[in-house]
């Protein structure tokens, strides 16, 4: 089984290797009592990655290393700047599934291969306070690196490393720092000593680089003018190639300027947060399955908002896969938020007004809809439809299907189509306004909650370009959407209730608290409904962009 432990440290550049590496005096450091001399431990490390490094490119590692106290497998996967989760598993000969599991947002179907191999003579010291706590590790490693595929030869340099305690604060990595910079000693230009290592025994560019397109160019006519296998072969290559490319983060974009800019940046941010998320969401961190759905949706929202700017005929079809993965994302969510709901109610309740056993009641039937989907996710996660849908997506920003509209200035394209969407919006709470409370209207409030939620993320991708304008109408879109929502919780929350009273009297219990919950519902609704036209008047007199 693996195991997650939260890494925080620092890396400082040491002397060329063979030089000496001397720590100053660190028990001068505040709150340090005794630095205890732990001795040498030598850890052997490979790295694995992709032929084209997408790990590397995108901050993650996977090794497996002996030697230490931690021999095994280690996945780290960034949090913030100098914090990393490592994911550990037990040694074994090949990558264990559950880490392979984790990188598959990245990798696809690529294979994992041997890239580097780190020798390190690990010259280790503890930082501990006057009751013998540990407070941090400080290391001073000697390393050597061979490049074992996509590049050649080795390098040797020495560096310092030092990590927190677990539990430990951070701004103790701060009181360090100031010792070792006094000493000389400055932060490390590289990320990790992966990413060191595959810099130095990266392949050198051609001096003369014109030459070398050139031949390849006329390589690639040769190819072609054989025809047959070897110009079909070139074609696919090229394209798994571009999408490869597109599945890694690259440099900052230069600032947009077009209206198919400004849109496309935002739809390669919910591509890249999909992505990101996918690890987040397998291990079960809170919240990540809500952000990963969230992102899903802006997606299918901004197609949708956009279609003058995107071919629909392309983005269409990836609109129905993304609603599908939205679908899978909430089984659970759905049933988990209904079920707080109908607890809170319960709990709010005077002890006199609850007969039977209803809280036993509502457990029972929440685990019942439970669909054991935390099973069903990791399959989904894993299934060919999903790695089809990331690979769509990054073919689609690699090479977006932008519509002559694209190309125009923002100002007019972008907040023409924010505009439309609020119409829409302003249509269905105005009918919603006039109805009288029923069914017919509550299913008009869901839909203008709906559309409201669309227009909020229409006018994100647009704020980049509009500015102020934009930003109001999110938080305008946002405290619609919200009030809306309780709204919609109360409809479901009553449907759950006369579920529950069905099932409690067909068991011969007393169904009076179910009646007195789906009371308080009523009235619920109904203060939402009162506040409806107070909330939307200032945002219809104010208007969109």
């Amino acid at each position: 089984m693996a195991d997650t432990k939260r890494e925080i440290e620092r890396k400082y550049e040491g002397p060329p290797a063979g030089g000496d590496a001397p720590l100053p005096d660190l028990t001068d450091v505040p709150g340090v009592s005794r630095v205890i001399d732990k001795g040498v431990a030598e850890l052997d490390a490979t790295y694995y990655d992709t032929a084209d490094q997408r790990l590397a490119t995108a901050f993650l590692t996977l090794r497996r290393r002996t030697g230490g106290d931690d021999a095994g497998w280690h996945l780290k996967l960034p949090v913030s700047e100098g914090v990393r989760d490592e994911i550990r598993a037990p040694l074994s000969d090949t990558v264990p599934e559950e880490l392979t599991a984790l990188v598959r947002s990245r990798i696809r179907e690529a294979e994992l291969v041997p890239v580097v191999r780190l020798l390190s003579a690990r010259d280790i010291s503890h930082l501990v306070d006057a009751s013998g706590t540990l407070l941090a590790e400080v290391s001073v490693d000697r390393v050597r690196a061979e490049r074992l595929s996509g590049g050649a030869g080795s390098t040797e340099w020495t560096e310092i490393e030092v990590e927190l305690a677990d539990d430990g604060d951070p701004a103790f990595l701060d009181k360090v720092e100031k010792k070792l910079r006094k000493a000389g000693l400055k932060r490390s230009a590289s990320a990790s000593k992966l990413a060191k290592a595959l810099d130095d025994t990266a392949p050198r560019k051609s001096a003369h680089p014109e030459k070398a397109e050139k031949a390849e160019r006329a390589e690639k006519a040769g190819k072609a003018e054989k025809g047959g296998k070897a110009g079909a072969t070139d074609k696919v290559a090229d394209a798994s190639k571009a999408t490869a490319t597109a599945a890694k983060p690259g440099p900052p974009d230069s600032a947009p300027h077009t209206a198919g800019d400004h849109v496309l940046a935002y739809v390669r941010t919910q591509r890249d947060a999909i992505v990101e998320l996918d690890p987040a969401v397998r291990r079960d961190v809170p919240d990540s399955v809500h952000r990963m759905r969230v992102a899903t949706r802006r997606l299918r929202s901004t197609f949708r908002s956009y279609g003058k700017i995107f071919d629909r005929t392309v983005t269409d079809p990836i609109g129905v896969e993304l609603k599908w993965l939205a679908a899978e994302l909430g089984v659970d969510r759905d049933q988990e938020v209904l079920t707080e709901h109908l607890t809170a109610t319960l709990d709010e309740l005077p002890s006199d007004l609850v007969t039977g056993p209803v809280q036993a009641r509502v457990s029972a039937w929440s685990g019942a809809r439970r669909s054991g989907s935390r099973q069903r996710l990791i399959a989904v996660l894993d299934g060919k439809r999903y790695l089809d849908l990331l690979t769509a997506l990054d073919t689609l920003v690699a090479g977006p299907p932008l519509l002559e509209a694209a190309a125009k200035k923002p100002e007019k394209v972008i907040s023409k189509a924010v505009r439309k969407d609020f119409k829409k919006v302003a249509g269905l709470v105005g009918e919603a306004l006039e109805l009288p409370p029923g069914s017919e209207r509550d299913l008009t409030m869901h839909d203008a909650r709906k559309k409201a939620k669309r227009t909020r993320y229409a006018a994100e991708a647009a704020t980049p370009a509009l500015g102020k304008p934009a930003a109001d109408l999110v938080k305008s879109m946002k405290s619609l959407q919200t009030l809306l929502g309780d709204h919609q919780d109360s409809v479901m929350v009553r449907g759950a209730l006369r579920e529950l009273a069905t099932e409690a009297h067909e068991a011969g219990e007393n169904a009076f608290t179910y009646g007195v919950l789906y009371g308080r519902q009523e009235q619920r609704a109904a203060a939402v409904e009162a506040a409806l036209p107070g909330e939307w008047e200032p945002i219809e007199d104010k208007g969109a962009v």
